[in-house]
């Protein structure tokens, strides 16, 4: 399964090299985009949801990786307000 990292500046301009199983992310995000802290937050679930689910199709267990970073977006989404903080995708690297 093709594996992907894409990465983001959060609003307070640390940057953070986020990981997927699968190339899907790439459906929900725009290199160079900036997205609210919930958007972000909200595609990252789906993205991250999704490429688990194909883990688990092909394998037959979850994607524990997928899981962990997307706790690991959702505690630092946690971090800012949603007035005006946005998230940047940078890019992606396979």
């Amino acid at each position: 399964m093709p594996e992907i990292y894409f990465r983001v500046t959060w609003p307070d301009g640390s940057r953070q090299r986020c990981y997927s199983p699968s190339l899907v992310v790439e459906d929900f995000f725009q290199a160079g985009q900036a997205y609210s802290v919930s958007d972000f937050l909200e595609r990252s679930t789906r993205a991250l949801g999704i490429a688990s689910d194909r883990v688990r199709e092909r394998y037959g267990f979850a994607c524990a990786a997928a899981a962990a970073q997307l706790d690991e977006i959702v505690t630092r989404a946690g971090k800012y307000g949603t007035e005006g903080a946005e998230v940047i995708v940078e890019g992606f690297e396979r």
